[in-house]
């Protein structure tokens, strides 16, 4: 005699097979969200990267041309107190050769009077005898003088443009 329904037991199994079908196909659209997922997340990366690499170079290249003004900035404020340096060195080297002149014509015998004049003015107007040893020091403390001015002038030369080159901001370049 045959039964017209399903045995329990075949019943049990095909709704095992049924669910079995269903966690397949969940499974798949499952592998396949994961996958849309890894797939957004390395775009996302991947656009993040070149936002920093962009960023980095952009930063670099403005550090780079700051770097340049500033060295530019640096080399002509040096020019110019190497310039100044050099005429204020001129202006001391002619201020010793004066001095040097003074002692050397203090040094010299002094000229005679081309007119003969009688004693009271010859003293009053002519140059009166100076010592070798008072004209020595005097020569001397006159050269001491210029070359120590010399060197105060060129330091004030180097501090000011210093001075100047810490004050004033790197340029930009034109566009």
């Amino acid at each position: 005699m045959m039964r017209k329904g399903k045995r329990f037991l075949t019943r049990i199994g095909d709704a095992v097979e049924a669910t079995k079908n269903k966690a397949w196909k969940m499974g798949g659209s499952l592998m396949k969200r994961a996958k849309v997922a890894a797939s957004d997340a390395k775009r996302g990366a991947g656009k993040a990267r070149t936002l920093v690499a962009k960023r980095t170079r952009a930063a670099t290249a403005s550090v780079q041309r700051r770097a340049k003004a500033t060295e530019v900035d640096a080399k002509r404020a040096m020019s110019k107190a190497k310039r100044t340096a050099r005429s204020k060195l001129k202006v001391a080297a002619a201020g010793a050769r004066k001095a040097a002149g003074r002692v050397e014509r203090a040094m010299s015998p002094k000229k005679r009077a081309a007119k003969r004049r009688p004693g009271g003015a010859r003293k009053v107007s002519g140059r009166r005898a100076t010592s070798t040893r008072s004209a020595l020091k005097k020569g001397v403390a006159k050269v001491g003088t210029a070359a120590r001015k010399a060197g105060a002038a060129v330091d004030r030369a180097a501090k000011r443009a210093a001075r100047r080159l810490a004050r004033k901001p790197a340029k930009r370049g034109r566009a």
